[in-house]
């Protein structure tokens, strides 16, 4: 949806709480976002199952279902940028949102100007990289890695690393949602297709030749991380730009 320059982005949002909801859909309003609602976990997969999302926002303490666990459902089956709100301040909980495929975590109260920005840019990353990989070129990764559209390969410095088709399909993908938890189901079926049975040791082994080509340390990767008993990410700095 975000891809036009005249559709409005569609936002999601997961709470229970009919002030904090009426608070959103007001202040997202006023910033050009079209605003679509649910007050519990099962209204959410509802909604997402009748409706195309570009984000969603999610409080952690809906009447149905913990947050965490409705965050890891939607991650294996949709890829739209999640932002946790939730009262919850300790250390320990932010992880566990980000662990489960959060890409960003708020806590209340919030400012509302400061949401609408990082509703803003977990959007504009995900076009950019969108755009990227459409329109050829090469995609920075940081740490003098490069992914190379036109050559399908990717580079460490001036070197290519020599990716075989698959291997370049895996890690583009990933690429397409930087820092964000794919299940191994979800990456597997739109790579291979559903055509195919899911397989989880074709996706590993790809996953281990891509480390040994792109890591320092495959043993220990920093780049491709295993998401554990879910799928896997591509690590990258906030500071990544899009393709040049």
């Amino acid at each position: 949806m975000v891809g036009a320059a005249h559709e409005k982005a569609r936002v999601l949002v997961v709470d229970d709480d009919p002030i904090t909801q009426a608070m959103l859909g007001r202040t997202l309003g006023e910033h050009g976002f079209e605003v679509v609602t649910a007050t519990s976990a099962d209204e959410a997969r509802t909604r997402l199952d009748e409706t195309p999302v570009d984000l969603l926002l999610l409080d952690l303490g809906l009447p149905d279902e913990d947050g965490f666990a409705l965050c890891r459902n939607i991650r294996a089956r949709w890829l739209m940028p999640v932002i946790m709100i939730t009262a919850r301040t300790e250390q320990a909980e932010k992880i566990r949102g980000l662990e489960v495929g959060a890409d960003d975590y708020v806590t209340k109260p919030f400012d509302p100007d400061e949401l609408v920005a990082r509703i803003r840019a977990q959007l504009r990353r995900i076009r950019e990289y969108a755009d990227a990989g459409s329109r050829g070129g090469r995609l920075d990764l940081g740490g003098g890695i490069e992914i190379d559209f036109d050559d399908r390969d990717a580079r460490r410095g001036d070197r290519p690393v020599g990716l075989t088709g698959r291997e370049f399909d895996v890690l583009a993908f990933l690429a397409r949602y930087p820092n964000k938890a794919i299940s191994r189901e979800t990456l597997f079926e739109s790579v291979w297709g559903y055509q195919e049975k899911f397989n989880t040791n074709s996706l590993d082994v790809i996953i281990y030749r891509i480390r040994h080509k792109l890591e320092d340390d495959p043993s220990r990767p920093q780049r491709v991380v295993t998401v554990r008993g879910f799928g896997y990410k591509l690590a990258m700095a906030e500071s990544l730009g899009a393709a040049h």
